[in-house]
């Protein structure tokens, strides 16, 4: 799943666990589909109450691979609020996220000793400072 979805999930956590969206065909849907395993629906169905359901579906999902966030979308047929709610969520995120990367990759340049310009050596394209051993086929085979 994309860092960006991640965020949506995490930024609505608690809005999604007050629909309880484990009760009806989502869990059917995500294990048909393959985003889920038998285990993990048997772990989920054991939680004692929807809220906690939905935490642990809210848990595992990030870690289900790249499609998990778009199929999950599809099992909330019996959710088109909560559906369009992410999907808005995830759009805003798409806008927002070069800018938010744009501003991080500037923090981390303000708080290092080494400027992005002085990073390289701009003749070579080399890191400054960093010995870097020239290899040839005889080099390789021949020592």
């Amino acid at each position: 799943m994309e860092a960006r979805d991640k965020q949506v999930l995490r930024s609505l956590r608690l809005e999604l666990g007050a629909e309880v969206l484990v009760e009806g065909l989502v869990l059917q849907y995500l294990y048909q589909e393959g985003i889920l395993t038998e285990n993990h629906v048997q772990e989920i169905n054991a939680q004692t109450t929807g809220l906690r359901k939905t935490m642990l579906l809210l848990d595992i999902l990030p870690s289900r691979g790249p499609k998990a966030f778009d199929t999950f979308l599809d099992s909330l047929q019996e959710f088109p609020w909560v559906r369009e709610k992410l999907k808005k969520a995830r759009k805003e995120a798409m806008t927002d996220l070069p800018a938010v990367t744009r501003q991080r990759r500037t923090e981390l340049w303000e708080h290092s000793s080494v400027s992005p310009a002085s990073a390289l050596n701009v003749s070579t394209l080399e890191p400054v400072g960093m010995a870097v051993p020239k290899l040839t086929l005889a080099s390789i085979f021949w020592t």
